[in-house]
């Protein structure tokens, strides 16, 4: 049995999961305006290995979002994530953060377009198909009428910038699935097993978190 500790801090949502063979098997998750993550992740992890019955030791790695998002935040999780690595001596698998908020979105046709806030009318985003395969790379851009307006295709959107967004992204082909707000530790889970089954791992000692802006 392989078991992944899974960890998303990278917006207000500070979120844990515990998976076995890709498969979430225990999720501690909770959102606050106040950015809670220093004094709620340890003590998640703690109970989701309490309540699973198992100790650090039986963890074959920890995954943690990359990012982009909350500078704060993803220094959190990934600290967090290099600290459990180095001292149980396991890899450390990272996870694109949009991807992650991508892959809540169960649609089976069209595009999907995760964004996160990063302020006034930027946001963090890029394209996936209805696969999670990737069709735009992640960039950090100012959203004006004139956004994906060449796209013909459903367009799905999804994070924490409906409210913004949505007066100003009216074409009759966009969607937003408001539902979907934050990314979760839980959709980390399949993602970061394909990962570990392909040794996909980052240096514990070197790897930064991807902040996009400076």
């Amino acid at each position: 049995m392989n078991y992944i500790l899974n960890i998303e801090t990278a917006t207000k949502n500070c979120s844990v999961a515990l998976a076995k063979d890709g498969q979430t098997i225990l999720c501690r998750e909770i959102a606050e305006e106040g950015y809670s993550h220093a004094e709620q992740l340890h003590v998640f992890i703690e109970i989701i290995l309490q309540e699973a019955g198992i100790r650090f030791q039986d963890l074959k790695a920890v995954a943690v979002s990359q990012g982009p998002g909350s500078y704060t935040g993803l220094r959190i999780g990934v600290s967090a994530a290099k600290g459990l690595c180095f001292t149980l001596d396991i890899p450390l698998i990272t996870v694109d953060t949009l991807q992650v908020l991508a892959s809540q979105a169960k649609v089976t046709e069209g595009l999907i377009v995760p964004m996160l806030d990063a302020r006034r009318m930027e946001v963090y985003s890029a394209i996936f198909n209805s696969k999670l395969e990737k069709q735009r790379e992640v960039q950090a851009e100012v959203i004006t009428e004139n956004s994906f307006e060449t796209i013909s295709e459903t367009v799905h959107f999804v994070g924490d910038c409906a409210d913004k967004c949505q007066p100003v992204l009216v074409k009759s082909n966009f969607v937003f699935l408001e539902e979907v707000k934050y990314p979760s530790a839980k959709e980390m889970s399949a993602l970061s097993f394909s990962k570990f089954q392909n040794s996909e791992f980052e240096d514990v000692a070197y790897f930064e978190p991807y902040y996009l802006k400076d």
